[in-house]
Order: C-alpha cells, then structure tokens, then sequence
C-alpha cells in the first residue's frame, strides 16, 4: 500500500482509523509455518493481539488455530467458526467456574496453579486431559512487562515444582498431554526459546502421555529502520533439529505447537490520525493529533516505539516534533521525531498497530473507539464501525431518584 491509499481510506472512512493489510497477515503466518525444517508446526494465533472476526476468519483460512485466555475470548473464537479442539486456553487468575465453563466447551485447558490443577483433579480425574504451563525461570525481552517467565512473574508454575506437579497428577489419575512455556515478548536469541526447551525436555519424564509441546511466542518484529529483528528461519531451524533430537529420545514423535500474536499481526497495521494543532512551547513543537493513549496505549504503557510519518506533506521540509494525543495525560506517541513538515489537518500513518492497539483501547475522557478497515483482495472493506456517544450511553442504568 502506498501513502496515497492510506490517504484515500482516511477520507473514506475518516479517522482515526485502524487499517489492516490481509496480504501482511497471511504472508507473517505462512513465514512463520515454513520455518521449521518442514516440521507441520501448529500456529495457535493469540487472538489478544487482535481479534476481530474477520482476521480471525483470515487465519481460520490458512490453518491457524487459537490461543485464548479468557472465555470471552473463546466466545470470540467459536463465533468465528473455529471448533472447540482448535482452541488452546491458558488462563491466569480466574475463577474455577470459568475454566469449569471451559472445559464444558471442550477447548484444551493450560492449567498454571498447583491449586487449580487440583481442582481440576477432584472433578474430572482422567476423564480430562490437560496440559501443564510451566514458568522456566527465564528472563526474556529484557522488560518485566513483556517477560513473563522469570522467577517474579505470576504466569506458570514453576519449574522446580515438579515433584509437586507429579504428586497431584498421580493421586488424581490426571491425563496430561502436554507442556507449555512463553518467556515473553521481542525475543532474538534462539538460545532464550533453547534453555526454556531444554527444561521441558528434562520435565517431559514425569509426564508419558504428552502429546505435544508448545512453546509460546514472542518473535521480535522490526518497529524502526534498521531495528533487530527475529531471525526466524534461524530459530525455527534450531528448534527444528532439537525437537526432533529430543522425540527420538521421549521414544515417539509429539506435536510442536506455537502461540504467535504480534509476529502476524503487528505489522500489518496502521492507525491514521489526523492533525489537530501544531503547538510551539518553549522547549518543544508538538504535534497534537486526534488520538491517544486511549486508542494506542503500547506507547506509554511498554515505552513502545512506533514510527511515524506524515503522509500529507510527503515532500515537506523536516522538523522535529513531539507527536501527542488529545487525552487528558501526557500521551506522547512519539518524542522528537523528524517529521516533514506539520500543518493541522496533516494525516499521519503510526506503524505496528496491528498488534495490542484496538484490543487495549478504551473510552477514557469519554472518548470513541475508532473504526476498523481490512485491505483486502484491493479493497478496502469496513470491519468495525466507528463507536457513537451511544455506545458510552448504552449499558448506563438512569435512577429515577436522581432525575431532575
């Protein structure tokens, strides 16, 4: 796509606007399928990263399975056409009764809590199976928002729980068919996803039942010129060769399995904004746009870079400004960037919105969810309208009492 169709969506359907290249999408998905030695990998697509139906249909297409971590989220799932056994859900922190519901529903279960997996021994026994997510203790990305696998995070159970883990899968004739890991995001190093591999390896012989292993995500994508990225036909090769050494050692072939989200996605998406004002202080120029944290949150809540270009001005001279959005906190989407230069009503293009951008949104300062288009077959199809004051009003309840 070049700038000159972002700007005819823009006009088309206003902004901002979250804008989806289908292409993108599938050529991500299918990258990461070949890049493991021709092993038939399962890609169980991470729906937080963003689950609209229609890309949740897009993926359903090319094979993909689902991760899930909520029941909403399995709701969004079966809506779009996937079965029960194509869902993977690894929840944290919820209540009994919804991994009850679950497992109602048949999806596969990750249990990551000795006191859950014991519940879920109590009522189900071995007429269940499930699989075992394990916290290898591992620090990954190098940020303790997106690492999830060190020895302070609240996902899994840990590693040096084993023994406790066999005890009450034993005494409750639980069928576990499977281990699981994620150590977090932006993930260069094949030797991270190696050490955390070679832990379940050591851990497998205390489970013979196992049917396949999953070794999360968290390939890093490019967010900038030049960044470093994931090599993934170098780790997906690596993994390859020891999974393969590791079956032949386990005495049979198990299934490997992948929940990538924002290596698929992230990519594929833009939000456009449009320019409200060009405010010069002392110190700064800002570029203050009709956008925020409330719509792009990775910003201020990961200290996520995102580049940004003005796509109006293609030929302007450039300047620095700071990019800001219109909400009531210091939502800087991006600090001193050279951009050409900004005039109000100038539209902007954000990158890597594809990723954790409409699933964090939110209503903060009673603002609107913006809408959401997918560039498909050429065209440019609406796939989510834009939120109305209707929609702030809409599950508010009036108490007469307090009527004028």
């Amino acid at each position: 796509m070049n700038q000159q169709s972002y700007l005819s969506i823009a006009s088309e359907f206003g902004t901002p606007v979250y804008v989806y290249d289908a292409n993108t999408i599938v050529s991500q998905y299918q990258r990461l399928k070949n890049a493991f030695n021709g092993k038939d990998v399962k890609l169980h697509y991470a729906l937080k990263a963003l689950n609209n139906i229609n890309i949740l249909r897009l993926l359903k297409q090319q094979g993909a399975g689902l991760d899930a971590v909520s029941i909403e989220e399995i709701y969004l799932g079966l809506r779009a056409g996937f079965e029960p056994t194509d869902i993977m859900y690894t929840p944290n922190c919820v209540s009994y009764e919804e991994i009850q519901e679950a497992i109602k529903i048949g999806v596969h279960l990750n249990i990551d809590n000795l006191t859950i997996l014991e519940k879920f021994g109590k009522e189900f026994g071995s007429t269940k199976t499930c699989c075992i997510r394990l916290n290898p203790h591992i620090m990954a990305g190098g940020n303790s928002n997106i690492s999830v696998g060190h020895i302070d995070s609240k996902f899994g159970i840990s590693i040096h729980q084993l023994r406790h883990i066999q005890r009450i899968i034993q005494h409750y004739d639980i069928k576990v068919v499977g281990l699981h890991m994620h150590t977090g995001s932006d993930i260069i190093d094949a030797d991270v996803f190696l050490r955390g591999a070679e832990l379940l390896y050591e851990a497998a012989e205390f489970f013979p039942d196992l049917q396949f292993m999953d070794f999360g995500s968290g390939f890093k994508v490019g967010y900038k010129e030049n960044d470093i990225v994931t090599d993934i036909e170098k780790i997906g090769h690596k993994i390859a060769l020891s999974f393969d050494k590791f079956c032949q050692v386990y005495g049979r072939d198990l299934e490997l399995w992948f929940e990538p989200g924002k290596f698929i996605v992230s990519e594929a998406g833009k939000l456009l904004v449009q320019v409200n004002v060009v405010k010069q202080t002392t110190s700064t120029v800002f570029a203050g746009v009709n956008s925020g944290q409330n719509h792009l949150i990775r910003p201020m809540f990961y200290n996520a870079y995102h580049q940004i270009e003005n796509i109006s001005n293609p030929e302007g001279e450039k300047k620095l400004y700071s990019v800001v959005g219109y909400i009531c906190e210091s939502d800087t989407l991006g600090y001193d960037r050279l951009l050409h230069e900004v005039r109000e009503g100038d539209i902007f293009s954000i990158s890597n919105a594809g990723a954790y951008g409409f699933t964090m949104s939110n209503q903060y300062n009673a603002r609107l969810r913006p809408a959401e288009v997918l560039l498909y077959n050429g065209t440019a199809h609406l796939i989510r309208k834009r939120e109305t004051i209707e929609d702030i009003y809409r599950n508010e309840v009036e108490l007469d009492q307090l009527k004028s």
